[in-house]
């Protein structure tokens, strides 16, 4: 039977790119994010049958109804791309950052990934399916100019190998995907430049890199996991 997978923050950049590298490898997939007119376009795009659920990660309940809209249409979850994901204004000295945005990142990129997880869990575990999360090479290596969204993503490689220590005896792959600079709309509620701006395309990688990876990742077959993947330009290093 086909695959299902739940993609969050799939409205745009990594999120949407996935969902369609995803479908395009024959998987049915489950769109969420908060704006419902992006979701509607991107899952009328794909090949194969899409639900789309506009959530807030940031609201247990909203999750759990994610959970169970996607039960109710497929009967099945074999896989989740954690990807919901913000960040601070950058070189902002901490005395002066707005602690909305210390609040927004945690709640996001912390918090959300933890309600995803605990709503998503037992129907993964029950097809021995895969968890994949987005996490960042500022999850890796300090970030001087955005000590918050670093120290969240410092904290969901944490909680993944926690998670997979615990799950992975149950057949639950556990796995996170660790990229460099890509240019995406991300950044452009909290900054003067998005990164699609910011970043030089011709030097970075793009969504579809990322895409790639995370499908790679999911799928694995179990006892088989990748439970870390870094996908860096490979002049990354000569940047330090």
């Amino acid at each position: 039977m086909t695959e299902v997978v739940l993609v969050t923050g799939a409205s745009s950049g990594i999120g949407a790119a996935t969902a369609r590298e995803l479908a395009n490898t024959g998987r049915q997939v489950v769109l969420a994010a908060r704006t419902a007119e992006p979701l509607d376009r991107l899952a009328t795009d794909l090949p194969t049958e899409a639900l789309a659920v506009p959530t807030d990660v940031t609201d247990p309940d909203a999750v759990e109804a994610l959970v169970d809209a996607t039960l109710e249409r497929f009967g099945r979850l074999d896989g989740v791309v954690v990807n919901a994901g913000t960040g601070e204004r950058p070189d902002v000295p901490l005395p002066e950052l707005p602690l909305h945005q210390f609040e927004q990142v945690t709640r996001v990129n912390v918090d959300g990934a933890f309600h995803t997880v605990r709503a998503a869990l037992p129907a993964v575990r029950d097809r021995s399916g895969a968890i994949v999360f987005t996490g960042s090479y500022k999850g890796k290596y300090p970030s001087p100019s955005t000590p918050v969204y670093a120290a969240s993503k410092w904290w969901l490689r944490g909680f993944a190998a926690s998670l997979a220590g615990r799950v992975g005896p149950d057949g639950v792959q556990v796995g996170v995907v660790n990229p460099s600079g890509v240019p995406t709309a991300f950044g452009e509620a909290f900054r003067d430049e998005p990164n699609s701006d910011r970043l030089d395309p011709d030097a970075e990688l793009s969504t579809a890199d990322v895409a790639d990876a995370i499908s790679y990742v999911l799928s694995q077959s179990s006892p088989g996991a990748v439970t870390e993947l870094d996908l860096f330009r490979e002049d990354i290093y000569e940047r330090f």
